[in-house]
């Protein structure tokens, strides 16, 4: 069996989509498994799944030797950051910069792709730091450590969705190399997502779903109407939106602990 058939071949996908969205040290990949890169998105959820389980286990560490909640979710939002390389956080930066400040597509485009950040790019990173950090508080001060992780993974699962729902809107960049993928495998994801979501929290995680399901809408929205499509900084911003609407609506249906 070559090593992209059957079960290698879920395997593969699952390293595609470590390597596309982590900075997790692995295993050299054969070239061909990136052939698949589009196809492999249904594996997304995932590589949240594998950034959330050291940072809730840091969390957790940190309450267990007297540390307080915030301190805990502190250290909970930076291995996340860490472990992701921070490129959700730099498509957030960007795409507030790009989208607001430029009146063209072309412009929006241009300075999407300035490494530079501006004053909006600045605002939206303390603005969505500040709140990720506050809602983690309150759910580890409610030791609701299954819905930090439902959120790593409904997150993750709207970029999918956003890649099938909207074309690139460059001719480069890296939307374009991976491809735009099929309706089944952001399907796939979405379900995925959910149905983990259900194991580790039950029902809260469909309140979840629908805030970040709305905002993934409102960001495809905004991005057709302002750029045309989406790129990597428009899905990098979505799922820090989504993660941002999923934290909230967990808060309002986790009580404290």
């Amino acid at each position: 069996m070559r090593k992209t058939d059957g079960p290698w071949r879920w395997l593969l996908d699952c390293g595609v989509a470590l390597v596309l969205l982590t900075r997790l040290p692995l295993p050299a990949l054969p070239q061909q498994a990136f052939a698949r890169q589009a196809q492999a998105v249904w594996a997304f959820p995932l590589a949240g799944l594998a950034t959330g389980l050291p940072a809730v286990a840091a969390g957790a560490a940190a309450l267990a030797i007297g540390l307080p909640a915030p301190v805990a979710a502190g250290l909970v939002l930076a291995l996340q950051v860490i472990l992701s390389g921070g490129m959700h956080e730099d498509g957030l930066a960007d795409s507030a910069d790009g989208l607001w400040g430029g009146l063209t597509r072309e412009r929006r485009l241009e300075i999407m792709k300035d490494s530079r950040i501006g004053s909006y790019g600045v605002l939206a990173l303390v603005l969505g730091l500040g709140l990720r950090w506050s809602a983690l508080s309150a759910l580890i001060g409610a030791g609701a450590w299954g819905a930090i992780l439902a959120t790593a993974l409904l997150s993750r699962a709207m970029m999918p969705a956003l890649m099938a729902a909207l074309p690139p809107a460059r001719a480069g960049g890296l939307s374009r190399s991976v491809g735009r993928p099929r309706p089944a495998p952001a399907l796939v994801a979405l379900l995925l997502a959910l149905a983990l979501g259900l194991g580790l929290v039950g029902g809260p995680v469909w309140a979840a779903l629908l805030a970040a399901g709305i905002v993934a809408w409102g960001c495809a929205a905004l991005a057709r109407a302002k750029i045309g499509g989406q790129t990597g900084d428009i899905l990098g911003a979505t799922q820090q939106l989504t993660e941002i609407a999923a934290l909230l609506a967990f808060c309002t249906r986790i009580g404290p602990a």
